[in-house]
């Protein structure tokens, strides 16, 4: 299931660096203006262009019906596409039952209207094992449902549905959670995640954590890991088995007019990890946890990776019921730099905080740089500005996290419990985050800023008059 040629090829591929950005890129993106460098990041990622040869995945034996397994079809139609130089491989109108599917260099999976994707319930059609990521921690498990390794010029397009068919009786009980339908004595998640987590707190090889079988670590939905020039573009995304698009350790990645509505236990919408020059528009996020969350590892293996996410825009997408709107975090070891956020609305009941930056004295890690501007923020059920370093384990772990650099301009919002949540520690404050031309709205409870370097407040009110930070 796991040669030992292929898992000496895949550590050694996994202990390099993402290549630095040329000289040309790397000029233009600092300095200056904040939002001219968005603007910079935004025209620089575009999508790949495929030759225009159409392969139709049911002349390799695929059938509409929704039960016949189409995997080998699917992926006959890849590899054809693959090898004869690039093109469309195209899922036409009906239900195709498949297992994992694996993208190739300059194919586009293009899935029609009409069409969708049934990914299979069975674990075993997700061996053999791959290199992943799972929270944060490279390990060899199930393969994502649609998953490239090292490949370049890939896409997932079309107006189809994808569906992971998890539900309360199929992958979501693994996170061994009663209101996922998990009880007592089923199988869970817990005793592998933990083993897991002290493999690399202990510095073992990625090739000696192996899971899949067993584990009952649920597999992301989408992951393109360590590739350059990928569109995710137009498809939906519904009941997946844990994080929905997760580009990890990748470059030049586009998501554009995807609907995700999924929500699961961990049904975080779009986590770009590790990753840099990323373009999320035009999106529309209703979700089980975070609707985006910006990471890079995970405590010591995040460090050992030592890879940043960086030059990240966000612009014209939906945030509807989620753990946190905008978010960085927790698994941000690596750092994060140089982030955008424009032209977005949010807004439900269920959406706990629009812009969430959540870490601790073990994930540690670094924001340089985050900059948002022109939101319309409707109902939020707790804090609007979340920067929480007493998330989970909280302070005294030796690795303190330095954020800094927030600036936040032309906001609106309605209602919400609480304008600011601000919670530094007393020897590694926040530092420097600046509000100008913001209104709360109706906010409940008064803001908390405890250890918060350069708080700047510029035209800032709530409840109709300015805002008082104790």
């Amino acid at each position: 299931m796991l040669s030992r040629r292929n898992a000496m090829r895949a550590m050694a591929m996994s202990a390099f660096a993402v290549p630095a950005l040329d000289a040309e890129a790397a000029h233009s993106l600092t300095g200056g203006d904040p939002w001219a460098r968005a603007n910079r990041v935004a025209a620089r990622v575009r999508g790949p262009r495929f030759p225009r040869r159409r392969f139709d995945i049911r002349d390799y034996g695929a059938v509409g019906d929704g039960v016949t397994d189409c995997t080998a079809a699917i992926r006959s139609a890849i590899g054809a596409c693959h090898e004869a130089g690039g093109g469309h491989v195209d899922v036409p109108e009906g239900r195709y039952l498949t297992g994992a599917v694996r993208l190739l260099s300059d194919v586009d999976l293009h899935v029609a209207a009409g069409a969708r994707l049934l990914f299979s319930t069975d674990p075993k059609a997700y061996l053999p094992l791959v290199l992943t990521r799972f929270e944060g921690v490279e390990l060899y498990n199930y393969a994502p449902l649609i998953y490239a390794y090292g490949q370049r010029n890939i896409a997932v397009t079309g107006s189809g549905v994808l569906d992971g068919q998890a539900d309360n009786d199929h992958w979501w009980p693994w996170k061994g959670s009663d209101s996922y339908g998990w009880e007592p004595g089923e199988p869970r998640q817990a005793e592998a995640r933990a083993a897991l987590f002290a493999q690399a707190e202990e510095g073992a090889p990625v090739e000696r954590r192996v899971y899949g079988e067993g584990g009952y670590l649920r597999p992301s939905f989408i992951q393109p890991y360590r590739c350059r020039n990928v569109l995710i573009e137009g498809v939906t995304i519904v009941n997946s088995p844990m994080w929905e698009i997760h580009p990890t350790l990748s470059e030049n990645v586009l998501v554009q007019n995807v609907t995700v509505e999924t929500h699961g236990p961990n049904n975080d919408g779009c986590n770009p990890e590790s990753s840099r020059m990323v373009v999320i528009r035009g999106c529309t996020f209703d979700t089980g946890d975070d609707c985006i969350a910006i990471k890079s590892g995970r405590n010591a293996d995040g460090r050992r990776v030592n890879v940043p996410s960086e030059y990240i825009v966000v612009e014209g997408c939906t945030f509807r019921d989620g753990h946190g709107g905008m978010t960085i975090g927790s698994e941000m070891s690596g750092g994060v730099r140089e982030v955008f956020i424009r032209d977005c609305a949010m807004s439900s009941p269920n959406l706990n905080i629009a812009l969430r930056f959540k870490t601790n004295s073990v994930r540690g890690g670094f924001v340089e740089g985050f900059h948002a501007r022109n939101l319309e923020i409707g109902q939020v059920g707790g804090a609007v500005i979340d920067v929480d370093f007493f998330y989970e384990e909280g302070p005294g772990h030796g690795f303190n996290p330095a954020v800094g650099g927030i600036d936040v301009r032309d906001v609106t919002v309605r209602t919400a419990k609480r304008a600011l949540n601000l919670r530094g520690y007393a020897d590694a404050p926040i530092r420097g985050v600046t509000l100008t031309d913001v209104d709360f709205g109706a906010t409940a409870t008064p803001s908390v800023a405890e250890h918060v370097e350069s708080l700047v407040l510029r035209n800032v009110i709530a409840n109709g008059e300015p805002l008082i930070v104790p």
